[in-house]
């Protein structure tokens, strides 16, 4: 980016403007900390530990045991694990071996799966062995040709490895038996038997993937996000630049948010191991586990989401923990409440900042400052190299200071475009200009403001959840003759996912019927909470059914009832 912008006079004197990124591959970060730190601890998993020589070590073997499975420069390799020690040694295994991941949501069924799967003609999958089953359905619909088999009870310590089994078959209702074979792979072998030796790939940042990260879109099918290793480098050294009190080898980060989602993945995963921070994994959100871990382990730094932390200051037994080790917390995936961000302030003594990005963005080009000035409301400013404009998407022409449009976005951590999708990445991509779908406005001193989204994308809970594929569901019922999906309004998940449905004449279904019936078919967090019957659908003259009107009304029910309270 060339010459100065508005938003420039705010960065104070330790942020520079401009940076001079590394031009290598993203696992270069893993050998480099690993060299410094040999000794150091890299991961924290329910009580097990792991130093960075050893994380190395095990990702090189798993590299060299892919490159003995035939996996090739640009093979894809999908990677189903909660946060776990697996999740970041297939991560970086994979990328030395010179595959592309695909980071695939544990929660997804089998109809998701085998989409992104085909979609990206993944040959190569590590997935948790409770979720084997899920994955052998849909292996002969696909191109897999081989599954590594993870589990929980692979890291922890003693006697929990004992005890796992058990706690296993209570909460899933099964016990998981996985034997090698010349398909199926169990890690515990990988780890025993391969060697540390793997053939270097020769990559080049710029143009060699990284990552496809499937995000959805307005026309129906998840698409995938195509990251060179060189957007990913950026956006994280970006992130500790802006972080700039972060000391390489003392950090450590509090793994909550998930690795299969861009933003834990780049703010938790890859800064910390090329800061040589311990992380702390937490395979799933639970307020009273993340209480006791910040109040034992005492990290420093806490990426996460509003939810996240709304969950926190509303546990009944918060007093009880101390949470003063926490120093810097940047929030994403929806919109930050001021009260939320005084108060978790107040209660931790450290900084939460809300931040922006997009799945296409590797993820983050803007927030606020963490230790200077910040704006309630705003999403901040451009991170360093990273341009920004409001502009009328059909002409790319910026709109006058102070008035609604399309938010743009150019630098180096902007995708390269949409996986075998020339259509749509034309659609979005205009001339190194990313067109957000988000509309939004800028001040004249240059700070940014979202104030809707242009796309029909449900934010819930940190989820990105896309109407069409939930509406797709619902009409597959016998019963139901039409449906729309909107976000509405939610004190807790931010948005919340509603469904309006009218019937087929002569037939009938309840709430729970439908919701029974999604569960079967959609990822928990995309099952509608709500469902309303209708006679009929508002609809344009050609027959579109108006979504937007329909979240107008939820907004006009709320807003009447807070007037009439």
């Amino acid at each position: 980016m060339e010459g100065k912008r508005s938003w420039h006079q705010h960065y104070p004197p330790e942020i520079k403007t401009s940076i001079a990124y590394d031009e290598k591959p993203l696992h270069a970060f893993l050998l480099e900390s690993a060299e410094k730190f040999p000794k150091k601890k890299a991961l924290h998993f329910m009580g097990k530990e792991l130093t960075y020589g050893e994380i190395y070590t095990q990702a090189a073997k798993m590299a060299n045991y892919l490159q003995q499975m035939g996996l090739e420069k640009g093979d894809r390799i999908a990677i189903m694990l909660p946060n776990c020690p697996q999740a970041v040694i297939a991560y970086y295994g994979a990328l030395m071996a010179g595959g592309i991941v695909i980071q695939t949501n544990p929660l997804y069924k089998e109809r998701e799966l085998e989409y992104q799967l085909n979609d990206s003609g993944t040959a190569f999958i590590v997935c948790l062995d409770i979720l084997l089953p899920r994955v052998t359905n849909v292996k002969n619909n696909t191109d897999l040709k081989h599954i590594i088999v993870a589990s929980i009870k692979d890291y922890l310590p003693f006697p929990k490895n004992l005890i796992y089994p058990y706690i296993q078959k209570k909460q899933y209702n099964m016990v998981v038996k996985v034997e090698q074979e010349e398909t199926t792979h169990v890690w515990d072998y990988i780890m025993d038997t391969a060697q540390a030796a793997y053939e270097k790939v020769a990559i080049d940042p710029k143009e060699d993937l990284a990552l496809l990260q499937y995000t959805g879109g307005t026309t129906g099918n998840p698409k995938g996000v195509m990251l060179t290793h060189y957007n990913l480098v950026s956006n994280v050294q970006m992130c500790n630049a802006w972080i700039y009190k972060t000391k390489r080898g003392e950090e450590i980060i509090l793994g909550v948010l998930p690795f299969f989602h861009v933003y834990g993945m780049t703010a938790v995963m890859n800064n910390s191991i090329m800061i040589g921070a311990m992380m702390i994994l937490l395979p799933k959100f639970d307020a009273t586990e993340v209480l006791k871990t910040i109040d034992k382990l005492k990290p420093t730094l806490f990426p996460g989401a509003p939810t996240i932390y709304v969950a926190l200051l509303n546990h009944p037994k918060l007093a009880n923990y101390d949470l003063s080790s926490i120093e810097a917390c940047i929030s994403g995936s929806a919109p930050l409440p001021v009260e939320v961000q005084e108060q978790f302030e107040k209660v931790t003594g450290g900084k939460l900042v809300e931040g922006y990005g997009l799945t296409e963005t590797s993820p983050v080009t803007h927030a606020n400052f963490v230790w200077h000035e910040r704006r309630n409301g705003s999403i901040g400013v451009p991170w360093p190299d990273t341009d920004a404009k409001i502009v009328q998407a059909e002409t790319m022409e910026e709109v006058p200071i102070g008035e609604v449009g399309e938010i743009a976005v150019k630098g180096p951590q902007v995708m390269k475009g949409y996986w075998n999708n020339p259509e749509e990445t034309d659609q979005v991509l205009r001339d190194g200009w990313l067109l957000t779908g988000d509309l939004g406005y800028q001040t004249e001193d240059g700070y940014f403001y979202v104030v809707d989204r242009k796309k029909d994308m449900i934010i819930a809970g940190g989820y990105n959840i896309y109407p069409r594929e939930v509406e797709e569901v619902l009409y597959e019922h016998e019963a139901v003759q039409e449906a729309v999906v909107a976000g509405v309004p939610d004190p807790y998940r931010g948005e919340t996912v509603k469904a309006y449905i009218v019937l087929k004449d002569g037939h009938s279904v309840t709430e729970s019927d439908l919701n029974t019936y999604c569960r079967k078919h959609l990822a928990a967090y995309k099952v509608p909470r709500i469902y309303e019957f209708r006679d009929e659908l508002p609809k344009t003259a050609v027959g579109k059914i108006l979504r937007r009107k329909l979240v107008e009304e939820e907004r006009e029910k709320i807003n009447d009832k807070v007037n009439t309270n």
